[in-house]
């Protein structure tokens, strides 16, 4: 009968194996996180396709949530700041 008892493996046998048990598991951990992150998209915009204070203040007056008169005090209080 044959037992499995003395296969002459060292510390370095187990070292090695601790090694490699986190490695695997990490590169797992790594791929799961991967995988969600590219299915679910990037969760804010690039920023240079983020729009300036003024577009999005021209916007608002174009669809009519602020008029003629709102729109130019904003636009020069936001020229003003940006002067400073």
């Amino acid at each position: 009968m044959m037992f499995w008892y003395d296969h002459d493996m060292g510390w370095w046998g187990y070292a090695g194996m601790g090694v490699g048990m986190v490695l695997f598991w990490g590169l797992i951990i790594v791929g799961i996180v991967a995988l969600i992150r590219y299915t679910t998209g990037s969760p804010q915009a690039p920023r240079g396709d983020a729009p300036t204070a003024e577009q999005l203040l021209a916007a608002r007056f174009a669809s009519g949530e602020i008029d003629e008169t709102q729109y130019r005090e904003r636009l020069a209080i936001l020229r003003e700041a940006v002067r400073r």
